[in-house]
């Protein structure tokens, strides 16, 4: 093979967040705080496996009958169906009059992934070009995906620096100069990377403009329960959003809400006007799928697949999902407390426990993040995103005194 075969490949960046884990494992220094993690941490800084996971995996252990056959092309029917309830509500009118498509996807990037191709090969794009609106900032990962199916990605103004909030009015305009039938990707709940949320009240001013331009909603539900530790007050938008009529689809995740980060469990629902509809849109769903991964993986599926229906099992995952987003809102407190109350650190930190969800915009500069990271060992991103959940009783004092420091600038 020649040597010059692969000369001309470009050498492409490593991941910003995968970089930073490696430095933090590479890091000897004792006190070293990963705050870069987007997955659960107890207090001791170790990953949890939930109790009910654990049940459910014993249960599918001594099931003799079951076997490693291919899944449907769609996914596990028992997975699918309960997912779509948990998401869009048992009572949920668009399931019971057959308008919803759920398919089984690798995790909520494969649902991503997969409604950005429906997408790019079906919907009636305005004009010639294919774009979509992404909140700025939002998840790294978003850009890459509908870049990778020929959709280019414009940005709308999410965040607000001034007020370490939501800049409501910046969305609002852009929702009503965006052309009509513009698709917009939304965050659901507990937005990654900000953690600012809109009120019930703006989110029914979102769905009113979303109504009037016909836009299209690209739901984005990573943490359903992870949030606020309630499954259907984390759900209330996408209901919403579906029960006023908006076109629109949901990409869902079981990562963080059952800890099956690895598994790789997640579904993407598409929500069409009538059930025809419905039933074209699985059929080309079917296809792409096929000619991506063929079968989606069983166990994870099998897992939750057992929670969801089994009213025991249901009850301790709602328990494990509220013990989780309450060690994250104690975090957000304790925080809180020991900059305003201890430390009073310059400005004001009413964010902290405002933002909800695993992620928090500190509000910190890029230079200040930096210094956290060179002299304090703290790893987090340049744009001052921490993950709540590498935040324990053990490292707390230690974070919000370097931050006190690096906020003064005596670090």
């Amino acid at each position: 093979m020649s040597s010059e075969l692969w000369q001309n490949v470009p050498l492409a960046p490593p991941d910003s967040i995968f970089k930073l884990t490696a430095a933090y494992k590479a890091d000897t220094f004792d006190k070293k705080v990963n705050l870069g993690v987007g997955a659960y941490r107890d207090d001791d800084d170790k990953p949890w496996i939930l109790p009910v996971v654990r049940k459910a995996e014993e249960i599918l252990l001594n099931t003799p009958a079951l076997d490693h056959e291919y899944l449907p092309i769609t996914g596990l029917p028992e997975f699918t169906i309960a997912a779509a309830k948990l998401i869009l509500g048992p009572d949920s009118s668009a399931i019971a009059e057959g308008r919803v498509t759920a398919v089984q996807t690798i995790s909520g990037t494969g649902a991503n992934h997969l409604g950005a191709l429906f997408l790019s090969r079906f919907y009636q794009w305005s004009g010639d070009k294919k774009e979509v609106y992404l909140s700025d900032p939002t998840w790294a990962n978003h850009p890459a995906i509908f870049n990778n199916v020929g959709i280019a990605s414009l940005y709308y103004p999410y965040y607000d620096p001034k007020t370490i909030g939501l800049n409501f009015d910046g969305f609002l305009s852009s929702l009503e100069s965006a052309p009509s039938g513009s698709v917009f990707l939304i965050h659901a709940c507990a937005h990654n990377p900000t953690g600012v949320d809109p009120t019930r009240d703006q989110w029914d001013a979102i769905a009113k403009i979303m109504l009037d331009k016909g836009h299209y909603g690209f739901f984005d539900c990573a943490y359903q329960g992870f949030a606020s530790g309630d499954l259907d007050n984390d759900a209330w938008a996408v209901r919403f959003f579906v029960d006023k009529g908006v076109n629109m689809l949901i990409c869902q995740s079981f990562a963080k809400n059952a800890g099956l980060y690895g598994e790789r469990v997640g579904a993407l629902h598409v929500v069409s006007p009538n059930k025809e509809a419905a039933e074209r849109v699985k059929s080309q769903l079917s296809v792409l799928q096929r000619s991506e991964i063929s079968n989606p993986p069983s166990y994870g599926a099998r897992i939750v697949t057992l929670i969801l229906n089994d009213p025991a099992l249901f009850d301790e995952w709602k328990r494990d999902i509220s013990t989780m987003a309450g060690r994250i809102i104690d975090m957000r407190k304790e925080l809180f407390k020991i900059l305003t109350e201890e430390l009073h650190t310059p400005g004001n930190w009413n964010h902290i426990v405002n933002q909800i969800g695993m992620f928090s915009f500190t509000g910190i500069t890029p230079e200040q993040s930096k210094a956290l990271t060179e002299k304090a060992h703290i790893y987090l991103t340049v744009n001052g995103r921490i993950s709540m959940t590498g935040l324990n009783r053990h490292n707390i004092r230690y974070f919000a005194t370097s931050l006190d420091a690096a906020v003064r600038g005596t670090l």
